[in-house]
């Protein structure tokens, strides 16, 4: 289900922001972006307009250079927001300081939160060393857990790795390894709608055993979609804003941001 049925009340408002890659310093650039400042504008903008979110979730990458510095910029960014944010880890992330530097504020990490009629549940998809990630049986677990004992009755997972093919050789080979198997659990509960996740700087909407797919592009640099190989795009910072419904469904905007 994608549009919601008439006269139906928007449960929850979900900003989503990803893979950041945060330096040190402000001034540190991936790729000819200075990641600081596209983070900056991208929120700016969204604070700026006049779709105001409940909760904001970050799918990984917060980081580039696996600094305590780079971390703090990150929750001083996000602290902007003035809502509650959940974080997960991407396969830049270096967890024990992501961790430390997202304790005691309003940034959770692979945490649950219900709003409305829905509740969140954020997933580590990451394997230490690796590019690409797999959920495993014990994260799986967890996250059915959580899913079985809540009484709210729609579910948003969210997490780094795509579970789904992107069509892109090189992006494929680094994706969630047991993607399948995770889709098919979700499906099992009855419950998930929706899950959106980073990692791939491009945009990503497809529907999968019922559940609504979302992929959102990087607040820097974007990859070429469809590419055989490594290749840059030259689109510019994104966010999406997504409306969960009270039935279960789920409206999405992707909202580029200009001169950044």
């Amino acid at each position: 289900m994608t549009d919601p049925s008439p006269n139906q009340a928007v449960s929850t408002r979900v900003l989503h922001l990803t893979d950041p890659h945060l330096f040190a310093t402000a001034e540190g650039q991936l790729r000819g972006a200075v990641t600081h400042d596209t983070l900056t504008r991208a929120i700016q903008h969204y604070l700026a307009s006049d779709w105001q979110a409940d909760l904001a979730f970050a799918t990984g990458d917060l980081v580039q250079d696996d600094s305590p510095e780079a971390y703090e910029h990150c929750k001083a960014l996000l602290g902007m927001l003035g809502i509650p944010v959940g974080c997960v880890p991407g396969n830049h992330d270096v967890r024990a300081l992501m961790q430390a530097a997202l304790a005691h504020t309003q940034i959770q990490y692979c945490g649950t939160r219900e709003s409305g009629a829905w509740l969140m549940v954020g997933v580590d998809s990451c394997i230490s060393g690796a590019a690409g990630g797999a959920i495993g049986n014990e994260e799986l677990a967890r996250c059915e857990q959580a899913i079985e004992a809540s009484e709210a009755r729609h579910v948003l997972v969210y997490l780094h790795h795509p579970p789904v093919s992107l069509g892109s050789v090189w992006l494929d080979s680094v994706g969630l390894a047991d993607g399948p198997e995770f889709i098919l659990r979700l499906a099992a509960t009855g419950k998930v709608r929706v899950v959106i996740f980073g990692h791939a700087h491009q945009a990503h909407d497809s529907t999968v055993n019922g559940i609504r797919i979302l992929g959102t592009p990087s607040t820097c640099r974007q990859f070429k979609a469809g590419s055989d190989v490594f290749a840059l795009d030259n689109k510019p910072p994104a966010y999406r804003k997504i409306d969960l419904y009270d039935d279960g469904t789920v409206t999405t905007e992707l909202v580029w941001v200009p001169g950044a």
